[in-house]
Formats: C-alpha cells, sequence, structure tokens
C-alpha cells in the first residue's frame, strides 16, 4: 500500500472542470469516468445500482450523473447545483474534476470551479449545439486564465452519431474563438457520456473520427505553468508568540528563495535579508522554499511588515498602484452602484474601493462589447477600480493571485462579485483620500469580523 502511495503522490497534478449549459451531461460524464476508471468503491456502485432503480432517469439502468449530484435538491431536478469535486488517477496523472452547474443562476459556482483548473471540458448536447451557456462558459474559462480546451459534443448516441451534426458544431463554435484568449489550445472530440463511446477507448460507433479518446487527451495535454524567477510572498500571518521571535506566514506565489537573499517589503519599499526559513508541514529550518510552499520568514532587519504586506525579490515587477481596469463578474442580486464603496480582497489585503467607470459590458449572445451603466447579477463588464490606498499589482495573466480579487458588500458581508485585473493605471487622486489614522481605524473594524476571511476564486 506504501508504494502505491508513493506512486500516486509522484504522479502530475491535473485540475479540469466539466462545464456547459444545463443537461448537457457534465454528471454523467464524470460518473462514467469514475466508473471506467475504477475508482468507485463495491459498496458506492451496489448502493449507485439501487439508486439508478429507485430516482435515476435511465429506465432501471445505472445513472452516473448520481455519482456527483449529491445534494438531494440536485437529484430531485437533476441538474447540478453546487461546485462538486472528484478525484480519479490514470497510469500518467492525477486529476481532481470539478463538475460546474449549467444554470445561468449559478455562474458565480462555475467560476469557482474554473478558478484552479488547468483543463475545461466544454460539453455541448449535440441535439441543441451551441448555446449561450456555452459561450458563456467559454468566455469565463478564458478570462480565468484555462489554455486548453476540449468541446465535447455529447449524446451523439441520440443523433445516430452523425458525422454531418458534430461538423455543423464545430463550424458554430469557430465563430466563438476569436473572442476568446488568442493563447488556447482547442480540441473536439464526439462522445457518448452514457454509453461510453471515446471516453477510455475508441468507439466503433464513431468510426469517422480518427482523435484521441477523452482520457487520452486528458492524459497528455499539456500542463502550462507560469515560470517565473521573481519571488512574491504575501504576508498572511504576522507570529509573535513571545518577544524573542517575530514570523511572516504566508505561501510563496511565485518564484524560489534562499537564506540570506536581499528582499523588498512592498509597498513601503524598505529593504532586508531572510535570516530564517521555516516549513510549516515539518517546522524546520530550511536553507531554501520553492513556488506554493507554506513557510515562515524571519527577516534580518526589524522593520514594520504587517498582513497584507509583499515580501519581494529585488528583481519583482509588481507595480504600486490604487487605480486598475479589471473585468469583472457580478455575483449579486443587487446591481452595481458607482457611487457605493465596496471592500475588495487581493491577495490578503482588504480595503475599501469605488468602482469609477463602467467602460464596457460583455453581450454573451453575441460576445460584442457594448456600452451601458448598469451591471446586474452574471454580467460581466470591464470597470475601472480604485482603491483606497495603495497596494503592490500585477496584472492576472502574470500573476493569479495579485492579479485576481473579490469585491464584498461593505454592509451584509456577502461576496458580490469576481475580478481579474487587466491593466495597472497611473496612481489616481479621484478617489477619496484617507488619513492614515482612517486606514488603520477601517482595518482594526474589519479585523473584528473573521467571516470576511472569504474563499478565493
Amino acid at each position: 500500500m506504501t508504494n502505491d502511495n508513493n506512486l500516486i503522490q509522484d504522479k502530475e497534478l491535473c485540475r479540469f472542470i466539466t462545464c456547459g449549459s444545463v443537461d448537457d451531461g457534465k454528471s454523467t460524464l464524470i460518473g462514467r469516468m469514475l466508473y471506467d476508471s475504477q475508482m468507485i468503491l463495491e459498496d458506492q456502485l451496489n448502493s449507485l445500482i439501487k439508486d439508478s432503480k429507485k430516482i435515476g432517469t435511465q429506465n432501471g439502468n445505472i445513472d452516473f450523473a448520481l455519482l456527483v449530484d449529491g445534494l438531494e435538491s440536485e437529484r430531485e431536478q437533476g441538474i447540478t447545483i453546487d461546485v462538486a469535486y472528484r478525484y480519479f488517477n490514470t497510469i500518467k496523472r492525477k486529476f481532481i474534476i470539478a463538475d460546474t452547474p449549467g444554470h445561468e443562476q449559478y455562474t458565480k459556482n462555475m467560476a469557482t470551479g474554473a478558478s484552479n483548473a488547468d483543463i475545461a471540458i466544454i460539453l455541448i448536447d449535440a441535439r441543441k449545439g451551441v448555446l449561450p451557456q456555452t459561450k458563456r462558459h467559454s468566455y469565463i474559462a478564458s478570462l480565468l486564465g484555462i489554455k486548453q480546451f476540449i468541446i465535447a459534443v455529447n449524446k451523439m448516441d441520440l443523433v445516430n452519431y452523425s458525422q454531418e451534426i458534430f461538423k455543423k458544431i464545430y463550424n458554430d463554435y469557430q465563430l466563438i474563438i476569436p473572442y476568446l484568449n488568442n493563447d488556447i489550445n482547442i480540441n473536439f472530440i464526439p462522445i457518448s457520456a452514457l454509453n461510453g463511446d471515446n471516453i477510455v477507448t475508441s468507439s466503433s460507433n464513431i468510426q469517422w473520427y480518427s482523435g484521441d479518446t477523452l482520457f487520452k487527451l486528458l492524459d497528455n495535454l499539456e500542463i502550462y505553468k507560469t515560470n517565473n524567477d521573481e519571488f512574491l510572498f504575501p504576508v498572511q500571518y504576522v507570529n509573535r508568540p513571545n518577544l524573542n521571535f517575530r514570523g511572516f506566514c504566508g505561501n510563496i506565489i511565485s518564484g524560489n528563495i534562499n537564506e540570506g537573499d536581499n528582499v523588498v517589503i512592498l509597498p513601503s519599499n524598505k529593504k532586508t535579508t531572510i535570516k530564517k526559513i521555516i516549513k510549516a508541514n515539518t517546522m524546520l529550518e530550511e536553507k531554501q522554499a520553492r513556488c506554493f510552499d507554506s513557510v515562515t520568514v524571519v527577516t534580518g532587519d526589524e522593520i514594520d511588515i504587517s498582513r497584507g504586506n509583499l515580501i519581494a525579490s529585488l528583481n519583482n515587477k509588481a507595480i504600486i498602484t490604487n487605480n486598475f481596469q479589471a473585468t469583472i463578474i457580478w455575483m449579486s442580486d443587487k446591481k452595481l452602484e458607482l457611487d457605493q464603496r465596496y471592500y475588495i480582497k487581493i491577495a490578503n489585503n482588504i480595503t475599501t474601493i469605488q468602482v469609477q467607470e463602467i467602460l464596457y459590458k460583455k453581450d454573451i449572445n453575441t460576445l460584442q462589447n457594448i456600452q451601458n451603466d448598469q451591471i446586474m447579477l452574471n454580467d460581466i463588464a470591464l470597470c475601472q477600480i480604485n482603491l483606497e490606498e495603495k497596494l503592490a499589482l500585477k496584472i492576472y495573466r502574470e500573476n493569479k493571485f495579485l492579479g485576481s480579487f473579490i469585491l464584498i458588500d461593505k454592509y451584509t458581508n456577502q461576496t458580490i462579485a469576481a475580478g481579474m485585473i487587466e491593466k495597472i493605471l497611473n496612481t489616481t487622486n479621484n478617489c477619496k483620500q484617507y488619513t492614515k489614522a482612517e486606514i488603520e481605524l477601517n482595518k482594526y473594524i474589519r479585523t473584528q469580523y473573521p467571516e470576511w476571511e472569504c474563499k478565493e476564486i
């Protein structure tokens, strides 16, 4: 067993999402993949067979969607509401799957599942073709930096495995591609999730298709990683257990660090050195730490460093500003108010913002930019945003952690929007300038509400 666990740990990790419109077969596909990869325990299989006969939608045959649709309301309606995560392994990789909902009202759940994905499987019902949700999910997945798309035309068995229908959907989807990021790699595959066509093995029913199966694509598509030599370390917690120790805890989001390296603290621009590196999982001192490690660092000088500050290498390219343009996905039933102030959470910082201007909104049906002075639930728009204080930021495509954020309603503490920084502008004085005392008071008040430590997208 130990050897098997070691083999799994050594495999490359791949995260992917399944998305698309309602009833395109996302949950069925994941259930089929878990079944075909033999990741279902015997008691789970027996329960699945029993549930399929009782509440399934396949006339008593195995309903693979029931493996994923765990909420009672999901099973009653035959839809996915929440984001469901599942796991399986192949010879080459270990996978984390996020099954995201298709309904427009759950767009925020889809964005949550897509935020950390390497691959997006976008399902299209062969009977219905490209729908508005197909466009919406493709556009959001592109915005969130997913570079590998698999367009899976599902339910081919219900259209007699027609090559002509597959070609029409292929041609219709080509009209979407110009509106997506130009560095996306797209593969098209005809499948039947229910019957297992082209999932693990090539289907004899679709002999006109000569490409890879879905499993082979997932195993071999390149996983793009950001290679960056600049060290970036947002401080999450200042650890001061006694007078003799003061360490700064957090996760390294870019680059590596060595004991003795020179660093700069942003936004203060004060310089110091790394005196100690302590790994969180071992509590032992190390000489080096790498990207994504959770560590505590001790600096060589006693300087003012607090939660939200950025410890960075001297060659970092973060920009200190309070003014930027960002694409936001609005997640609230209440519309955006331009004269309203909201809280913004970027990395480990929470501060106040004001949306100065809606530059344009995206029409999902045409994917054209339209002028609009309102943002409502599920709208996607490019806005200009001003912060109450300057922060060290990067654009989203350079660093997801310093380039993404959520907006929080000041009165309800609800997450109302998610955003990606597209362009950093010069520092502006258009936003109300707070005194240092007002800023510190705001910070003090926010520390009294731990529920504001909202989930990252």
